[in-house]
């Protein structure tokens, strides 16, 4: 019998919204394990399976929106993990809907496991890169949109509403 999925802070990538939606993913894989030891049915499970999926969907959209703006090197093989995955997990839902497969512990194996793994190998990736390089480009970034701000700001304050027309 499988246990509960705790959060601990080696699953940490050091990014705040990232850490709070994998703490969220932990909750609907624990309450899609309760829902099968309470042999709660194929309904209620199905329908947590369903908002577990949406969710993941959610979470890799962020995950790829900030590898691909913070210019991750390994973007491109994060997102093909993370479309087998959806993949996966999609063609799972039709055997599921089809009355061919049950909701059981190997899913929430399946799904514990490849959170797991994804976290601490592949996530942990990207937390690093923001904690080191990226995060210093990440505050080149800012710096020169504050220099452009500002510049704005002075060409403004030395117009002349007569130079507009």
């Amino acid at each position: 019998m499988t246990k509960e999925f705790v959060w601990s802070d080696e699953y940490s990538v050091g990014i705040e919204e990232i850490d709070s939606q994998h703490k969220t993913l932990f909750n609907l894989i624990n309450r899609l394990h309760q829902a099968i030891l309470n042999k709660e049915g194929s309904k209620t499970c199905g329908e947590i399976l369903n908002e577990l999926v949406d969710y993941t969907r959610v979470h890799f959209t962020l995950e790829q929106t900030l590898m691909r703006i913070g210019n991750f090197p390994e973007y491109d093989a994060h997102c093909k993990m993370h479309k087998a995955l959806v993949e996966e997990v999609e063609a799972l839902q039709k055997k599921i809907d089809s009355g061919q497969v049950a909701i059981s512990f190997e899913l929430l194996h399946f799904l514990r496991n490849w959170l797991t793994k994804h976290i601490l190998g592949e996530d942990k990736k990207y937390g690093e890169f923001f904690k080191n390089g990226g995060q210093q480009k990440q505050k080149h970034v800012r710096d020169w949109t504050e220099h452009s701000r500002e510049n704005l700001e002075q060409r403004r304050k030395q117009r002349k509403w007569w130079q507009f027309w």
